[in-house]
């Protein structure tokens, strides 16, 4: 794995921005697109916000038939911290930009560039008709709800495949020839809450020799508890 800034990236996403705004045109002028019988899509060890997920790219067929020699994966700003996992039959490299201004990550460290496309590149072409499975190990962003697309282009033996179409107002994805694989950030999980609330300071509790007596004590105790019992109630809630 290398880093490279001369992969395809302005240039390879211009060249498709047109098709995919025409294609998006032609689907309001018509109704309807007729779907393909299989996408690039993305799967995810899980979705919760601020969690470090495996994210899973699966190809399942060629361009109109011929084998699949690259795949380029464009990552949204709202992620900052992209490792793919090496593949056997898959070089891997990544396009990298710098952040100005800087940004803190979930630690409160400073991040100053961030990964912006990954390309895997085979000499063994993945044959029309067979499936592979590629990775990338990311932070997803710590707000619920950030709807994360992942433009991708499909480069085969003869031809491409850009999946980069986005629903318009209105329009199910179910409409749309060659969908982005696109994912939603969902509530953090309980052990994600306590990595957060672990970072926030506390209030030190009272003691009795500050002149708190045994009822007042008892009563903060009881007020405490039922808090921590209603937080996590609410937490609970989907």
């Amino acid at each position: 794995m290398r880093r490279d800034d001369n992969e395809p990236g302005a240039n390879l996403w211009s060249r498709h921005i047109a098709r995919a705004g025409a294609a998006a045109l032609a689907v309001g002028i018509v109704g309807l697109a007729s779907p393909a019988s299989a996408h690039v899509t993305v799967t995810s060890s899980t979705t919760a916000a601020g969690a470090h997920a495996v994210l899973q790219f699966s190809v399942a067929h060629g361009c109109e038939d011929s084998p699949t020699t690259g795949i380029t994966i464009q990552i949204p700003a709202q992620i900052t911290s992209v490792t793919p996992t090496r593949h056997p039959l898959w070089q891997v490299t990544k396009q990298i930009e710098k952040i100005d201004p800087p940004v803190a990550d979930a630690h409160g460290n400073q991040v100053t560039e961030r990964v912006t496309t990954v390309t895997y590149r085979t000499g063994t072409p993945l044959p029309d008709g067979y499936r592979d499975v590629l990775e990338l190990a990311v932070q997803l962003p710590g707000t619920a709800g950030t709807d994360l697309l992942f433009p991708t282009i499909q480069t085969c033996q003869t031809g491409e495949s850009a999946w980069i179409e986005v629903p318009q107002a209105g329009q199910a994805i179910q409409e749309l020839e060659r969908p982005a694989p696109r994912l939603v950030v969902s509530a953090p999980m309980d052990d994600t809450l306590h990595h957060m609330a672990a970072t926030t300071p506390r209030t030190p509790a009272p003691t009795p020799g500050d002149g708190v007596t045994l009822a007042a004590l008892l009563a903060g105790l009881v007020g405490t508890a039922l808090g921590a019992v209603s937080l996590f109630q609410q937490h609970r809630r989907p």
